[in-house]
């Protein structure tokens, strides 16, 4: 896992621009703290900063191959799973290697299959070479993009990076974001290739984006396809176990300390246990958060009606891993410090509030102990997890399933925090229907598919081209923010291929979201998990944290801060008036979104355009 960025340019000579190059690649260093380089050619400029898992004394970067008709150069972040068996392939093909890292594998499997390469590759992965026999550029991003990679057009070229910040770095970028960035900070729609920034796009995932001479071109090399389904029941469990085992052997490998993230729930207490069987006599580390008193205080309700604890402990007395809660108090959470590291590191002013701040602060925890952890993210999003796709109501909405849900107090927060003419020069519902419109148009109809077969499938769709997007940005970039690799085993193409265009009556036979899942790993986990229902991520409901909020937003409003120019200050008046042990929660993330807000513009200093 590493950070990179680079800038190209057919007009200059980029050996003179190392210093705007280590600005760039500076951005990244919490990305990878183990290592920096830097590579210069006369068009071509590339940053690395390393974070080192595989290979720690061979794979640094960026990393090049001199051939007879030129140099290749690699700048590479992320981890590929098959590269042992790829090294393999080149190996009889004749290539030969310096290093054993799976860095040097991916370089020398562009050389032997340019860009198709990325039709081989299983991992989380995203990188760029610079090609000086064809003077051009070639980003790859993987299927799923749990690794981000993000251009910007110059007039002779493009700057890149694995965050925006990187780019910004670069004068030649403009620091803007317009009315559509505004719409897709607050809309919860993830639209595949846009950023925030004006001018800035993502390398789209399962894309390929080169650079040349003669301009820019953007395809892809992965879709997720629409197959038929043939397997019978235990077939498709087996299938789906198999498919696990394999996954999760694949992401153990490392050369440095491993960990799981254990809450107790189903999703990451099967990674934990598959982990501990695959280890063997090596005991796994798991690790959780929770907060002072909250299982003494715990009170249940519908989003989360059991607490996480004591679950987790089950799972992990079961499976023999060596557990660790990470406790957190009001004060930590609540801290401007963090707030501020958390927005620094998302690069955006919509942040999930205290559930990042802990995530923030978690992850630290972790990092003093490991520098890979392996995650239960996405399973919801792969097996139909989410109580809203079980829901009529969301299932027959003709809008995103997670808005027909959550619309009201999405809408809350988002609308009464701005004031009268940004909200209405937004125009979010216009907004999200056409990106909706735009994302159903993308889902294939299998051959005999049922009605409801299908509107299923593009519940499936949204969720794992749309909002598992919002997640594993979530992910990427608050671990990075503190140097630890998290992987998410539930996100390998091959097991989404598969589950994707299994029917939903099999994905829910026994009545239950996950059937498959559960089914498929039964033996492996206490009859307790198995039968729990569905908790997300869990929220602090310590009345102190709301009264520090309350606090931080009345200090606010003595000042003359930019975010009025965009909020409503007597929206937020009238919140401060309120009572903090009885605030509704819907009040409190939209005061969390308003500080988020104020500390983004301090950081980055965006000029707003509204026309």
């Amino acid at each position: 896992m590493c950070g990179i960025t680079g800038w190209v340019s057919f007009d200059r000579d980029l050996t003179q621009h190392r210093t705007d190059l280590d600005a760039m690649t500076a951005t990244m260093a919490c990305r990878g703290p183990d290592a920096e380089g830097a590579w210069l050619d006369r068009h071509a400029a590339l940053g690395h900063r390393r974070l080192a898992v595989i290979d720690i004394e061979g794979g640094t970067q960026p990393m090049g191959v001199h051939t007879g008709d030129g140099a290749v150069t690699i700048t590479y972040s992320g981890e590929v799973y098959n590269f042992a068996e790829l090294r393999s392939e080149l190996l009889r093909r004749g290539h030969r290697f310096r290093t054993r890292s799976d860095t040097e594998v991916v370089l020398h499997g562009y050389l032997e299959w340019d860009e198709a390469v990325a039709e081989r590759l299983n991992g989380m992965y995203a990188f760029a070479v610079w090609d000086a026999r064809a003077d051009k550029l070639v980003m790859i991003r993987d299927r799923l993009g749990v690794k981000p990679l993000y251009f910007s057009r110059t007039d002779d070229g493009v700057l890149f990076g694995s965050e925006p910040k990187a780019i910004l770095a670069n004068s030649l970028a403009d620091r803007a974001v317009d009315l559509d960035g505004l719409r897709e900070l607050v809309s919860f729609t993830q639209t595949p290739g846009a950023a925030v920034w004006c001018g800035m796009r993502e390398v789209v995932p399962g894309g390929v984006v080169t650079v040349d001479r003669t301009g820019l071109r953007e395809r892809r090399y992965w879709t997720l396809p629409t197959r038929a389904h043939t397997d019978d029941r235990q077939t498709t469990v087996d299938t789906v176990r198999a498919l696990l085992e394999d996954v999760v052997d694949r992401q153990l490998v490392s050369d440095v300390p491993r960990c799981t993230l254990l809450s107790g729930g189903l999703d990451s207490s099967v990674i934990t246990a598959l982990a501990a069987a695959n280890l063997g006599d090596e005991q796994v580390r798991s690790f959780a958060v929770d907060f002072v008193g909250r299982e003494n205080d715990f009170v249940a309700d519908d989003l989360r009606p059991t607490s996480d604890a004591p679950y987790a402990r089950e799972v992990a007395a079961h499976v023999g891993s060596r557990h660790e809660a990470i406790v957190l108090n009001h004060a930590a959470i609540a801290d401007p410090a963090v707030r501020r590291a958390v927005i620094t590191a998302r690069d955006s002013p919509l942040s999930l509030g205290d559930m990042d701040a802990s995530l923030y602060l978690l992850f630290q925890a972790i990092r003093e102990h490991s520098t890979v952890a392996l995650s239960g993210e996405s399973a919801d999003e792969v097996f139909g997890g989410y109580r809203w796709f079980h829901q009529p109501e969301a299932q027959a909405a003709d809008t995103f399933p997670w808005m027909a849900v959550f619309v009201s107090g999405a809408r809350a927060q988002v609308s009464d925090r701005f004031n009268a003419d940004i909200t209405a020069a937004l125009d979010l519902p216009t907004y999200i229907r056409d990106r909706y419109a735009s994302a159903v148009a993308e889902v294939e109809r299998a051959d005999g598919e049922s009605d409801h077969e299908m509107r299923m499938r593009v519940m499936c769709y949204l969720h794992l081209t749309r909002f598992v997007r919002m997640l594993l940005e979530r992910k990427d970039r608050i671990s990075m923010a503190v140097g630890l690799e998290v992987r998410v085993p539930f996100c390998d193409h091959r097991l989404v291929e598969y589950v994707y265009n299994t029917p939903w009556s099999l994905k829910t036979f026994d009545g239950r979201e996950k059937s498959l899942l559960r089914a498929a790993t039964a033996d492996l986990l206490p009859q307790s998990v198995l039968d729990r229902a569905k908790a997300p991520y869990p929220a602090t409901l310590d009345p102190l944290y709301t009264g520090a909020l309350l606090q931080q937003c009345k200090e606010l409003l003595t000042t003359d801060d930019p975010v009025f120019d965009l909020v409503d200050r007597s929206w937020l008046e009238d919140m401060t008036r309120r009572d903090s042990g009885a605030m509704p929660i819907d009040v409190r993330n939209g005061m969390e979104r308003v500080l988020d807000l104020s500390t983004w513009l301090d950081i980055y200093r965006p000029e707003i355009r509204l026309r």
